[in-house]
């Protein structure tokens, strides 16, 4: 498992390293999986539940495509980054 940072996002621009996760300016949730090929998500199609400690917890599973077709599944659980 990888930790991963909150950066919310204070500016139209979506701008997220690998491995962050934050609120926009319009509500909603987006990340970058912590793995490099792959480039901002947006959670909009998810259930975010943000825990007291100021992490989320995302499910169902996230499921990515980056590129060349490269794939990312796995899970943010507790501001944790979890492959499967």
């Amino acid at each position: 498992m990888i930790k991963g940072n909150r950066h919310d996002l204070s500016e139209e621009y979506i701008a997220l390293e690998q491995g962050e996760f934050g609120k926009g300016i319009d509500g909603l949730w987006y990340f970058r999986v912590p793995e490099s090929g792959f480039g901002v998500g947006c959670l909009a199609k998810h259930t975010v539940t943000e825990n007291a400690d100021g992490t989320i917890t995302v499910s169902p599973s996230i499921l990515c495509t980056g590129h060349f077709n490269k794939k990312w599944h796995g899970y943010l659980e507790n501001g944790f980054w979890r492959k499967i």
